[in-house]
């Protein structure tokens, strides 16, 4: 009888644990580049730069004079940097051709949004669960000159994740875009947004080894 207690309660716990993370072998996702796993919840500066360094995609949106001045969100391809060497500053290879890039020349304000859902890591639980962390930076969406080093950089960044974009055409005219973050926004467990500055996103010293 107290074994069978005992089991009992092994199965509880085990039902428990895979009721909120699911089984991770069946979700769908990019896997994790660099073998690298999530940050703890407490240290949000690392968990920013995880999302953002082992995302390869996200919602961009911006302001569209188009629509009377509504917001417009876009799902585009970003990069942060070649693969283990993300700065954390996204970067986008857009063209005139779509409303993005033309929003952005007439007004620079924007927002862009990434979630770990994607990289398969949240388990079975909802995307919009805390537990699943989201970021969301807002700043200004600068277009890149091209006869700079940090245009060369962040073409090497983009082309290294998405080896397609050499290919696309080029008579779309397609041109380097970086996100200037001013604020963030990030979701990492109960409790409400993580406090957390541009300040500390960027100097987060577990950045360089571990993304």
């Amino acid at each position: 009888m107290e074994g069978e207690g005992i089991a009992g309660s092994s199965s509880a716990l085990l039902f428990f644990f895979l009721l909120l993370f699911g089984d991770l072998s069946t979700v769908s996702g990019r896997p994790l580049s660099g073998g690298f796993g999530k940050p703890r919840p407490d240290d949000a500066a690392a968990t920013a730069r995880w999302l953002v360094a082992q995302n390869s995609w996200g919602v961009l949106s911006t302001i569209s004079s188009e629509l009377g001045g509504s917001p417009f969100g876009n799902v585009v391809s970003f990069s942060d940097g070649v693969p283990g060497e993300g700065c954390g500053v996204p970067y986008f290879y857009l063209t005139a051709l779509d409303p993005t890039a033309r929003h952005a020349l007439a007004d620079e304000r924007s927002s862009f949004t990434i979630s770990e859902f994607p990289l398969g890591s949240c388990g079975k639980i909802d995307p919009e669960n805390p537990t699943c962390a989201k970021l969301t930076l807002t700043g200004k969406l600068k277009l890149l000159d091209n006869q700079t080093s940090e245009t060369e950089f962040a073409q090497n960044a983009l082309f290294s994740k998405h080896p397609e974009m050499e290919d696309w055409p080029k008579g779309h005219h397609f041109q380097i875009f970086k996100l200037l973050i001013k604020d963030l926004f990030l979701i990492d467990w109960f409790g409400g947004a993580k406090p957390l500055s541009p300040e500390q996103y960027f100097n987060n010293s577990k950045s360089s080894s571990a993304m």
